[in-house]
């Protein structure tokens, strides 16, 4: 049986990606344009909605570890035990709010003035609560927060931008059942 021959084509395979001139890239003091197929006015717009999040977030993180320090009472060891689990997670959601901003190529907000002025959020009475009264507190910060993560999710989907879609729908997963679980132990 005889062997066939590959059958040679004329046209020259296309490039994986196409060339990028040297002159436009070497000798540069500046990073390139951000081009990521957002607009730059949306880019702008999710980033402010996300800097919020980012300041809500820490407002309620905040609190949280505030109540994990100060709580008291018959229900010390399951409401200490919760906070901090609660309290950790939302501190490790701050680094990643805060770096999409940055891939967004916007600053992300980091200071205290920021939050405070950014934040829907209030911070937590600064006199001794009892173990309820805390999570009542945290309950408003959790429906609070979601409200704001609804937002910038219908402001981030509406530009194409699915990142962030998902990761505020993770976000917003996660508030609404913390919410759910802190109002659970007000109800009589």
């Amino acid at each position: 049986m005889a062997k066939s021959k590959p059958l040679k084509s004329s046209a020259k395979p296309k490039a994986a990606n196409p060339k990028i001139d040297k002159a436009s890239v070497t000798g540069r003091t500046s990073a390139p344009p951000i081009e990521i197929g957002i607009a730059d006015a949306s880019r702008a717009t999710i980033s402010e909605g996300l800097n919020r999040v980012l300041a809500d977030t820490f407002t309620l993180y905040l609190n949280t570890h505030n109540f994990h320090w100060n709580v008291t009472g018959p229900l010390f060891n399951s409401l200490h035990n919760m906070f901090m689990e609660q309290y950790t997670e939302m501190w490790n959601a701050t680094d990643s709010i805060a770096e999409r901003v940055r891939a967004l190529g916007f600053r992300a907000v980091g200071s205290y003035a920021d939050y405070s002025r950014l934040s829907r959020v209030k911070d937590a009475p600064t006199e001794p609560i009892k173990a309820l009264d805390m999570v009542r507190v945290l309950v408003i910060g959790h429906q609070t927060i979601c409200v704001t993560l609804r937002e910038v999710l219908k402001t981030a989907d509406a530009a194409g931008d699915d990142p962030t879609v998902d990761m505020l729908t993770q976000r917003l997963t996660i508030h609404e059942q913390y919410a759910w679980m802190l109002r659970t132990l007000l109800e009589e």
